[in-house]
């Protein structure tokens, strides 16, 4: 019996384990994780998708006005992927590089010179009496306001649509730039410059890396009005571009064409702002995911 109750006492593994019950818990795996957030994702799309094909399957939607996306989905098939007549016809994918082409060089030009601009605002109080109120002035313009005089100055065509997307980025963009160098903390400043910075180092290295961040939310809040803009320049001349495809769908009375164009812009708008976040994130490596 005693040698009974002495093996009792022995504490065995899972005692010291702390038992089953109290077993650490396994950390879901990285891929179930993403599988959830791709089902988050999508199932609102389904279900959207799935109540838009069944209202107008019981009619309580018109399939003339607003066709479903089976139906515009169809159509893009059935014409090969092309919109148009004869020589005017384009392809839908030639349709949406061209859109992205002219919003990306617009943006790209916008934003190089923006940084430019308000750095050399930012260092020199000449070129701040000089520039600033300009810059302040026309920041208030829409950039649609922009299509008839870059028309008349660059004429009909790709430069026109990027002109556009420029001036719709660049005077916002330069003016986050010098809110960004002026909200820069002075401790950080100050540190560099004890350690015998030189003023190049100071703004290479702690200046220009504390205004990227806010200068790249800028440029994503910015991209959706670019976006506009670019679509609105296609619709007033541009003979293709995914603006071009929803004037084409009004002049023709063709509701599939014009949904098409509708989702189109809004896909792409969506695909180009994620590629513009995953920038963002290479960019300032330094910066946690969530910012």
């Amino acid at each position: 019996m005693g040698a009974l109750a002495s093996q009792a006492a022995v504490p065995t593994a899972a005692d010291a384990a702390g038992g089953p019950d109290t077993a650490t818990p396994r950390a879901p795996s990285p891929w179930r994780r993403r599988g959830v957030l791709a089902l988050a994702t999508l199932l609102p799309w389904v279900v959207l998708v799935g109540a838009w094909e069944l209202a107008i399957a019981r009619g309580w939607m018109q399939a003339s006005l607003i066709p479903p996306p089976s139906s515009f989905i169809g159509y893009a098939i059935e014409s090969n992927l092309k919109v148009g007549f004869g020589n005017d016809a384009m392809g839908i994918p030639g349709a949406i590089l061209a859109s992205v082409y002219r919003v990306l060089a617009g943006m790209a030009l916008g934003f190089v010179a923006a940084i430019v601009t308000g750095i050399l605002i930012s260092m020199s109080k000449v070129a701040s009496a000089a520039l600033l109120p300009i810059v302040r002035g026309l920041a208030p313009i829409a950039p649609i306001a922009w299509i008839p005089l870059g028309i008349m100055l660059l004429g009909i065509g790709n430069s026109t649509a990027i002109f556009i997307v420029f001036v719709g980025v660049y005077f916002l963009l330069t003016l986050s730039t010098v809110a960004a160098v002026a909200s820069v903390d002075q401790r950080l400043v100050k540190t560099a410059r004890t350690y015998g910075a030189s003023p190049r180092q100071v703004w290479q290295w702690v200046i220009f890396p504390a205004v990227l961040p806010q200068v790249f939310t800028m440029l994503r809040i910015n991209f959706f009005a670019a976006w506009m803009a670019v679509l609105a320049a296609e619709m007033v001349g541009l003979k293709n571009g995914v603006g071009m495809m929803v004037i084409l769908g009004r002049e023709m009375f063709n509701g599939n064409l014009i949904m098409l164009g509708i989702c189109i812009v809004g896909v792409v708008g969506y695909a180009v702002d994620s590629f513009l976040l995953f920038l963002q994130r290479k960019v300032l490596w330094w910066q946690p995911p969530g910012q």
